[in-house]
């Protein structure tokens, strides 16, 4: 199934994100987290595309994985590990495969590389034109409320976005943010750019304090105050931190689907047990 069907269904969604082993041999283990988080009947789950893209073959692995336990698979791509060559040889694999939904990202630039070097490209949107000229994918691109770490003007952020929607992209996912505001003042300045396709709220579920730290210095995400004293509460206290954060991402999840925001991914990092309480807690919101 095409992701923007369901996401154009009116319907509430929620979907997962997980990420592939490092290791061929951490593969089995990815294996049983997929069997769990698709016990919970996500409408689709994503798998990343790993760290200088050493995990590709896993990303393809784990797709099938996720399809064979009857849910729809959104597998990531990226254009900073992945020269053109690769790329095509990556769609065409997919194809085969019958996994028609990717997630077309630039990716992070490795400190000390020559990015772009030949033969890779430059943009997302370059990346979301050629599948797009592939034919037959349902293509997502990324999306980020308080606007991108490298661009300096929110409002030039916002036009790198539409040049993605206007090179073939379906559907968006926003970068994990913690203040809802954030979100909806984001959604009202797209729409008034004429960006109207679906937009799907990234949240991610805070277990573990050192984590956040790192992510939000790597993504420039903010942690409103409100939140920020949670961390710094909970902070030595592993079980009252990942039931805070299990709670707060509850509730931003409760306070989006009250204002119309429909469309639901959490950040799992790989915890099927986290996604669990977090639908278990939805169960008659989003039933």
């Amino acid at each position: 199934m095409k992701i923007s069907e369901c996401l154009k269904s009116g319907r509430v969604t929620v979907s997962c994100e997980l990420f592939p082993p490092k290791k061929d041999g951490e593969l089995e283990h990815v294996r049983e987290v997929v069997r769990d988080m698709a016990a919970l009947k996500p409408n689709f789950m994503s798998v990343t595309y790993g760290a200088g893209g050493g995990t590709s073959e896993n990303t393809v692995r784990i797709a099938q994985e996720i399809e064979s336990r009857g849910i729809t698979a959104l597998a990531h791509l990226t254009c900073v590990s992945s020269t053109k060559d690769q790329v095509a040889r990556i769609l065409a694999e997919l194809k085969e495969k019958r996994i028609e939904n990717i997630l077309a990202l630039r990716g992070d630039i490795p400190k000390d590389s020559d990015f772009p070097s030949p033969g890779h490209y430059r943009y997302a949107c370059e990346l979301v034109a050629e599948i797009k000229a592939h034919g037959g994918f349902c293509i997502g691109a990324a999306c980020y409320p308080e606007g991108h770490i490298e661009c300096a003007h929110k409002e030039d952020d916002i036009e790198y976005l539409k040049r993605k929607v206007e090179s073939g992209c379906d559907f968006l996912t926003t970068q994990m943010f913690f203040d809802n505001n954030i979100l909806y003042n984001f959604l009202y300045r797209i729409l008034a750019k004429g960006i109207n396709v679906p937009v799907v709220a990234g949240i991610m579920p805070v277990t573990n304090s050192r984590q956040i730290k790192r992510i939000c210095a790597l993504s420039g995400t903010v942690l409103p105050p409100r939140f920020k004293a949670i961390v710094d509460k909970f902070s030595d206290r592993p079980a009252a931190m990942e039931q805070a954060g299990i709670a707060y991402a509850t509730e931003q999840i409760v306070d989006l689907i009250s204002n119309n925001v429909k469309n639901i991914h959490i950040y799992t990092m790989n915890k099927p047990d986290v996604a669990a309480r977090i639908m278990g807690n939805l169960s008659e919101i989003i039933g």
